[in-house]
């Protein structure tokens, strides 16, 4: 009972602070650009070709190519089904608040398609609120089964938006080795005027020799640690955090909100 009135009071103080966090994210800041090229990156100009995409097309999840992804407890909350929908041209994947049920969403291709190198990039819009974060990852079936990056896989991190650390500040990631000695490349900032506001499109151009990160086709990093080489599977989340505080300035509901995801590929 004392958790549900801590969670209750919680949802009086989130409701009351959505529009709070939104005017304090609107204060004047010097533009932003922090891409190491400002040349825009074209995947078709340099010998790519689609390979495979969604265009959230129809009323429902098109589930010969995404599956809800993990549905059940995650974090201080749960994936809940509901809170995954397709209208309007638009995937969306929501974060709310339902009585004593704080819920998140995911969807992923684990079932459906798995592959090796690429460019990955989905078009969509950022969630408003702090707390909760959009993610677009993808994720090796074995990375709990060894240390070796090239024969286990690694989680890519392609984008998470935690606008806590600024409305136009994203951060990208490579981890490998899940478990003891876990590893990761480290934190990767990217900072990008209007990031917040519509639409943008975010990418990874995963190669045998490198990761490059790209936000609306600018490179912000490239790197070549905890590179995977074996097939591996795209992820599309909106988190939930670990305690209770870091929601406390969050909105709900709350949307990530994505009109597509396409795949390119050289032939081999």
């Amino acid at each position: 009972m004392k958790n549900k009135w801590a969670l209750l009071i919680l949802v009086i103080a989130i409701s009351l602070s959505c529009q709070t966090n939104n005017n304090q994210n609107n204060k004047d800041e010097a533009p932003t650009n922090t891409a190491i090229s400002q040349e825009i990156f074209d995947p078709l100009k340099e010998g790519y070709k689609l390979y495979w995409e969604d265009q959230f097309q129809g009323t429902e999840l098109d589930t010969t190519k995404w599956k809800v992804r993990g549905t059940g407890p995650r974090r201080i909350g749960y994936n809940d089904p509901s809170m995954v929908k397709v209208e309007d041209g638009n995937l969306l994947l929501m974060y709310d608040i339902k009585r004593d049920s704080i819920m998140g969403s995911a969807v992923g291709t684990y079932e459906t398609f798995n592959t090796t190198y690429g460019y990955f990039e989905c078009k969509a819009k950022l969630q408003k609120g702090i707390g909760p974060w959009a993610a677009f990852w993808m994720q090796s079936p074995l990375i709990s089964d060894g240390e070796d990056p090239a024969k286990y896989g690694s989680e890519i991190d392609i984008f998470e938006y935690f606008k806590g650390a600024g409305k136009d500040h994203m951060t990208h990631c490579v981890h490998w080795a899940y478990g003891p000695n876990q590893k990761s490349c480290g934190q990767l900032n990217s900072d990008l005027e209007g990031l917040s506001e519509g639409f943008h499109t975010f990418a990874l151009e995963w190669t045998p020799e490198k990761y490059a990160f790209y936000i609306d086709g600018l490179k912000f990093h490239e790197i070549s640690v905890g590179l995977s080489h074996i097939d591996q599977y795209m992820i599309l989340s909106m988190e939930i955090p670990a305690t209770l505080e870091g929601i406390k300035n969050a909105c709900a509901p709350d949307t990530f909100m994505v009109d597509y995801v396409k795949v390119y590929k050289k032939e081999k």
